[in-house]
């Protein structure tokens, strides 16, 4: 198990650069923080307008999609203005299918807020802000992220993966957000 897992940092680390998806415009940083856990933020320029980014990002049913991980929604429910989700992951890094309990709400101005309320994670909360940019034709994202979870798997293994799925994650939204576009004319 060590072999291997040992085997799948180090094709992350000589691969991760491959990846990247140079000429777009991202600024993503990610580290283990001193308490635990890891953070992520990112400054993302999508090329749509904000409304398309928000409505991908609203749409809980379709998270999974979102993702280049194995997931699915076990549960979906609408309260007081709240929307909360019980995920369910299977990631290659981690033994078993962990749960991700969250509530979500969208954040005046444009953007999103998720927050743990249960499951296998210590700490989970997301935060994108959106807004215009271009004149409205484009949308600049601050996206910030800081997961902990139950498992033995070091941060810094987990800071490794999380870079290469974020930057897999900024390219599927924008290209769904492309294709939201496209459609929507």
């Amino acid at each position: 198990m060590l072999k291997r897992l040992a085997s799948c940092i180090a094709v992350i680390c000589v691969l991760s650069p491959i990846w990247c998806w140079a000429g777009d415009p991202v600024l993503l940083e990610v580290k283990t923080q001193p308490t635990g856990g890891v953070k992520a933020s990112a400054t993302v320029l999508f090329p749509v307008e904000p409304g398309i980014i928000q409505q991908l990002l609203t749409d809980y049913a379709h998270w999974p999609e979102l993702f280049d991980v194995r997931m699915r929604i076990a549960e979906l429910r609408e309260q007081n203005g709240s929307v909360y989700t019980d995920i369910r992951i299977d990631h290659s890094l981690l033994p078993g299918e962990r749960r991700l309990i969250c509530e979500s709400r969208s954040l005046p101005g444009g953007g999103l807020l998720t927050e743990l309320r249960g499951g296998d994670f210590k700490h989970y909360r997301r935060v994108w802000t959106l807004t215009s940019a271009e004149g409205g034709t484009q949308t600049k994202a601050e996206f910030e992220l800081l997961v902990e979870i139950e498992t033995i798997v070091p941060d810094w293994v987990i800071a490794v993966a999380m870079r290469q799925e974020l930057e897999t994650h900024f390219r599927i939204v924008k290209e769904k957000a492309l294709a939201r576009a496209t459609q929507g004319r």
